[in-house]
């Protein structure tokens, strides 16, 4: 795509169109589902709508074979932001959605991604993406909720070891 139509793109879209693809009862309905799966494992699960990327991240992409890496840069830099990386143990996701590219990235701490191999993590992502393009994304999301809740049962079950609180927000971050 040609770099200026897609600057152009990301600066027409803000964040009412994240808010448009997950309406507040929507966003309400994945924050319980986010709090339901914490009560079942040490992780912390954050999903992430963003509806376009900022001007300097759309000028580093010259060419579409870029974009991926500017996407998943972009991801790490909101699991920098959001101290996913902080948790007791280790054990952050972010599921991170960009509306403007039909981009989606998964982001998981070290604890986590060492015990998971990266073709469970893009299996996941294909799966999302199937759903997204279908318009079901509240399935879709609820899925891959209900995936990555599993590996969190399965290499991070809560314990005796288990934070007494809830590290970081349920609530779906929509920008």
């Amino acid at each position: 795509m040609n770099r200026w139509l897609r600057l152009l793109k990301h600066r027409w879209m803000d964040r009412s169109d994240s808010l448009r693809a997950v309406p507040d009862d929507m966003a309400g309905r994945l924050a319980a589902r986010v709090r339901a799966s914490e009560a079942r494992h040490t992780g912390e699960v954050r999903l992430l709508i963003e509806a376009s990327l900022p001007s300097s991240y759309v000028l580093r992409v010259r060419d579409d074979p870029a974009l991926p890496v500017v996407v998943r840069e972009r991801a790490l830099a909101w699991f920098g932001r959001l101290r996913l990386w902080d948790t007791e143990h280790n054990n952050g996701v972010l599921i991170y959605l960009l509306l403007a590219e039909h981009a989606i990235e998964f982001v998981a701490d070290r604890g986590l991604a060492r015990q998971v191999a990266p073709g469970t993590w893009q299996a996941i992502v294909d799966r999302l993406g199937t759903r997204l393009r279908t318009g079901a994304f509240e399935d879709g999301l609820t899925q891959a909720l209900e995936e990555v809740s599993a590996l969190l049962v399965a290499h991070c079950p809560a314990g005796d070891d288990a934070p007494a609180h809830n590290e970081q927000p349920d609530e779906v971050m929509r920008v």
